[in-house]
């Protein structure tokens, strides 16, 4: 071939690399395609599929390369080094320039391949993903992907009409990473990563690492960046300032998609903070947001663990909620879901051709439950995978709390596994030490990296310190998991048993309302009445009671004041606050039409939202019902064992030793000049809440001036009260 302006034939590539190029196994395509100085000058080797013809420009330079066949154009030029060039492609119908993205270095470096090497990059969403950026002065996109399996990995996507072939990604060494700088790619991208699995078929993958996806059903990733601005930095850094269990905590647990079904993040910014702040709840909980690809999971089942979920708008769109909220002075939890992932064939089950993410025992990996399967807690990259995950939403999108689902599922290795179907520890024991090692993990990196964000635990069993510090050893032998909270299922269980009972009957199950002083110690609980308590059958909170309308309606608010007053936080499910009748439903969310001024009976849910919101209202103002929810010194009983009558009475302190009494009665008859032994320290007793009171839809059955203690003992003290006590109702008092 005769040379042309200096244009000689490159030397040919060697059928197998050509071959490995073809097929996407090639490790390392960058050593044979871009510009490559040799003896006699600079090789220049293209691969693009269905080009006409490849031109190098560069300054004072333009070569047309020689067509190869299959997609490959090639070229040595005599240059004495590399020059910055880009290349003009010629199909039949366009042309198009852009950077070669083999001429740059790797844009991940060193010390990020290092990190993640040893599984402890806690900022693993900047080194993996999609990640737009400037590279040697050029503005494109860096994808990269851990996947220590793949014989080859490329990059697909609607800029180059998903098809990877000139788009090979390069492995940077024994870690497992593969990358590729694209020039030109930027926000809004649509992409996934085809990879070449070790026994030479492929699949296609939607990014692990991913930021940002497409809405559902549709499941490509999308490049994304953040240019939010947030206008939080007055809650940023006050809310640490009091320890979690010592502070009001009252949280409202939120069905984003369903609380208003149709709103955006933009649309919920603007109503759901200003509901949640006139009902005085001081956190929202949000069911996982994380993406997923079946809404009837309810988002307990995800694919897309770095991407808020695209039904309701973008990853600034939630920031933009979250900021929303926080300027209203409401904290956000958020429910996040470590315990196992679907099996979709598009997201993390083997992903790159083998157990991955999931175990590679297939016992350990399935969870017998929800036809999933459980991560691989032992793999480092794994563990670091979740761990950077839980600081990724804390420290991205200002989250202020993380509820972690299905805890239990993850400490043992028999969790609803027959005996024969799972394999002990080295120990000899049922525990799964590498979840174990994980939890303490994640909760020790969060707590140090995220100041006043707490973790809270979904936790069924009795496992010994779910909150205690890490580096405590219990009797057991291991150390505190480190979380902040726990919900208090026995609590939830008991409770809500006793009250689904005839008030005749109650006086059998008069210790379920009680037991749970026995433990209210052994952790720092919160009381929750969550979404797993109004579905699936179990009915919503007023309609687990029994009797009539009213009475059921009573015997809901007088729940309601119980918990409010037992020691632990509180969490209510939307809807609960206004006594919606039905189970929650996905499909159409809260009953919001109960409210409706025209609807003949709205008294009856709108006075149980003005007692959620008198509850909530006394609550942050009374010290001594959170400030010692986690200690003995802040409780007392007075009398815990009336169950002819139904009546529980009981005081909590703050930390001044200031008392608040609260007595509930759950029969459906007023208790008439009931004494109850009361310090003598006090003057006189005022009610500061009755959930009987008129305007809450009760009878209105109350202590009319302040109650002045008698020199009568009772209840182990020196004086005591002669209360009247309303019907199916709670009441608080204070000393004036």
């Amino acid at each position: 071939m005769t040379p042309r302006n200096g244009v000689r034939p490159a030397k040919p590539l060697d059928e197998s690399d050509r071959e490995r190029l073809l097929g996407g196994t090639h490790h390392d395509p960058h050593s044979l395609l871009g510009a490559h100085l040799v003896r006699g000058g600079v090789v220049f080797r293209v691969l693009r599929p269905y080009a006409e013809s490849v031109t190098v420009l560069a300054k004072g330079l333009r070569a047309e390369l020689h067509d190869d066949g299959d997609g490959f154009f090639s070229a040595l030029l005599p240059l004495r080094k590399v020059p910055e060039y880009a290349l003009q492609v010629g199909y039949e119908d366009t042309t198009m320039e852009f950077a070669d993205p083999y001429r740059f270095l790797p844009a991940l470096g060193e010390l990020d391949l290092h990190l993640i090497g040893e599984g402890r990059h806690e900022e693993l969403w900047h080194a993996l993903g999609a990640r737009p950026m400037t590279h040697q002065g050029v503005t494109g996109t860096r994808f990269t992907v851990w996947a220590p399996n793949a014989r080859g990995v490329r990059v697909v996507g609607d800029f180059n009409h998903w098809d990877g072939t000139a788009c090979a990604m390069r492995s940077l060494g024994g870690c497992g990473v593969w990358e590729l700088f694209l020039p030109g790619v930027g926000e809004g991208a649509l992409y996934k990563f085809e990879i070449t699995r070790p026994d030479g078929s492929r699949t296609l993958r939607a990014d692990p690492m991913a930021r940002r996806t497409e809405v559902p059903p549709a499941n490509a990733s999308v490049v994304t960046d953040s240019h939010h601005v947030w206008h939080d930095e007055e809650w940023m850094a006050n809310r640490g300032a009091r320890p979690v269990h010592e502070a009001p905590f009252s949280v409202y647990e939120v069905h984003l998609p369903s609380w208003r079904p149709g709103l955006t993040y933009r649309q919920l910014a603007d109503q759901l903070p200003a509901y949640v702040k006139d009902l005085g709840f001081t956190h929202v909980e949000l069911m996982p947001v994380a993406e997923h690809p079946f809404g009837g999971s309810w988002g307990y089942q995800v694919t897309g663990f770095y991407a808020p979920t695209a039904r309701m708008g973008t990853p600034d769109d939630f920031r933009h909620l979250v900021d929303a909220l926080h300027r209203a002075g409401i904290g956000v939890i958020m429910d996040w879901v470590p315990a196992h992932f679907p099996r979709d064939d598009w997201a993390l089950a083997e992903f790159d051709g083998r157990p991955l993410y999931e175990h590679s025992d297939p016992a350990r990996a399935a969870h017998p439950d929800w036809g999933t399967l459980e991560f691989d807690y032992g793999r480092k990259e794994v563990r670091n995978f979740l761990v950077a995950n839980a600081v990724y939403w804390c420290e991205e999108f200002h989250i202020d709390g993380l509820r972690v689902d299905a805890v239990a599922s993850m400490l043992y290795l028999d969790y609803s596994r027959e005996h024969g179907e799972w394999s002990p520890n080295e120990h000899g024991g049922r525990e799964n030490l590498d979840a174990v090692a994980f939890l303490q993990e994640m909760n020790a990196t969060v707590y140090r990296r995220c100041p006043g964000v707490v973790t809270i635990a979904e936790e069924s069993t009795a496992w010994d310190g779910v909150t205690r510090a890490t580096h405590h050893v219990g009797p057991a032998g291991f150390g505190g998991l480190g979380f902040g909270l726990k919900w208090n299922m026995g609590w939830m269980h008991d409770s809500l048993g006793y009250v689904e009972h005839e008030p005749v009957h109650r006086r059998f199950h008069h210790n379920e309302m009680t037991f749970s002083m026995v433990y209210a110690y052994s952790e720092n609980y919160v009381l929750p009445i969550s979404h797993d308590e109004v579905v699936h059958g179990k009915r919503a909170l007023v309609s687990k009671m029994p009797g009539d309308w009213w009475q059921q309606r009573a015997n809901h608010r007088a729940y309601l004041g119980f918990m409010w007053a037992h020691p632990g936080k509180q969490l209510l499910f939307m809807g609960q606050e206004f006594a919606q009748g039905a189970e929650w439903s996905e499909g159409h969310g809260p009953d919001w039409w109960l409210l409706d001024p025209s609807y003949s009976a709205e008294a009856d849910h709108r006075g149980v939202r003005d007692l959620v919101r008198e509850l909530n209202t006394v609550y942050a103002a009374t010290p001594a019902l959170w400030q010692r929810d986690t200690v003995p010194d802040g409780f007392a009983w007075v009398d815990g064992g009336a169950a002819d009558d139904n009546v529980f009475a009981f005081l909590r302190f703050d930390a001044d030793g200031a008392p608040l009494l609260a007595v509930s009665n759950f029969s459906p008859v007023v208790r008439h000049e009931y004494r109850l032994g009361v310090p003598p320290s006090v003057p006189a007793w005022a009610e500061v809440l009755n959930t009987d009171a008129a305007r809450y839809g009760g009878g209105d059955v109350h202590n009319d001036d302040p109650v002045k203690p008698e020199s009568v003992a009772a209840h182990g003290h020196r004086t005591s009260v002669q209360l009247t006590l309303p019907p199916l109702a709670t009441v608080w008092l204070k000393p004036v």
